[in-house]
């Protein structure tokens, strides 16, 4: 087969029927389905041999991704344009890989990550949102997009989040850059709302803190200001709830030229 080479995948997920991104095998039972446990039986399907995948981002249950990044290393006579659809087809119909890729053997999945961004999604309407009920959190509100937008704007730059983050983050650093912060109508569908954040880095339940968090500036409970007191005093009690997975989608991963360029074809969407 050759040398193993090291493959970089961007993997689309529906997380409404997955424990989350990371392999989990309770003591008594049987191993939940998570995206990487299915995953590395499609690729050991396909490849004839053992697989380990490590992914960029560690969704939690019921979180969605259209551009995780999974790396993992083999050899294969399979041609690499080959091997997207090679994989699809033995995957369950809500996980897809939407490319692939050969990147150098010094690629690090993790640390070499630059941005990564999430869209978290609001629904307004009355009504419930039943075709994409797991999608979007039916927040039950009417929000002020200039009180949010204020209030994101104070996110953007360099600082400690550990008062956005759940406790047992186990991160020794709190600090992280957040790049740009936005919160914006869909423009097919105003009633819906949409949070778009973007840093080197998260902690535990970060973006669906934030959420919370303009959340209630939107509804009036909380200045925008609230924003700046929260880092000032890392006090995760002044900030907002914990918002539901189901409206947590992570977009895109983003590395720098010199740890992914590729040294073969890569395979695109068609």
């Amino acid at each position: 087969d050759g040398p193993a080479q090291r493959y970089r995948l961007v993997v689309a997920y529906d997380g409404s029927g997955f424990h989350g991104w990371q392999k989990q095998h309770p003591p008594d039972g049987e191993p939940l389905r998570t995206v990487q446990e299915v995953l590395d039986a499609a690729l050991m399907n396909l490849l004839k041999q053992p697989v380990i995948t490590l992914g960029a981002s560690r969704t939690d249950s019921g979180v969605h991704a259209l551009g995780q990044v999974v790396a993992f290393d083999a050899a294969t006579p399979i041609p690499v344009q080959r091997l997207r659809l090679a994989i699809n087809g033995r995957l369950p119909a809500d996980v897809d890989v939407r490319s692939v890729d050969v990147v150098p053997a010094s690629f690090h999945v993790l640390r070499d990550v630059e941005s990564k961004q999430y869209r978290y999604t609001l629904w307004t309407r009355d009504a419930r949102p039943l075709g994409i009920r797991h999608m979007v959190h039916a927040c039950g509100f009417e929000l002020d997009l200039d009180r949010m937008n204020d209030a994101a704007a104070r996110l953007v730059g360099t600082h400690d989040i550990e008062g956005f983050a759940a406790a047992g983050h186990g991160r020794e650093t709190t600090v992280r850059t957040i790049h740009h912060c936005r919160v914006m109508r869909n423009a097919s569908d105003p009633q819906r709302i949409e949070i778009e954040i973007a840093g080197d880095g998260f902690l535990l339940n970060t973006v669906r803190i934030v959420a919370g968090t303009l959340v209630e500036v939107g509804r009036g409970q909380f200045e925008p200001s609230r924003i700046d007191e929260i880092f000032a005093t890392a006090d995760r009690r002044l900030a907002g709830p914990t918002l539901p997975a189901r409206g947590l989608c992570l977009e895109w991963i983003r590395y720098g030229k010199e740890a992914t360029e590729p040294r073969s074809h890569q395979a695109t969407e068609p």
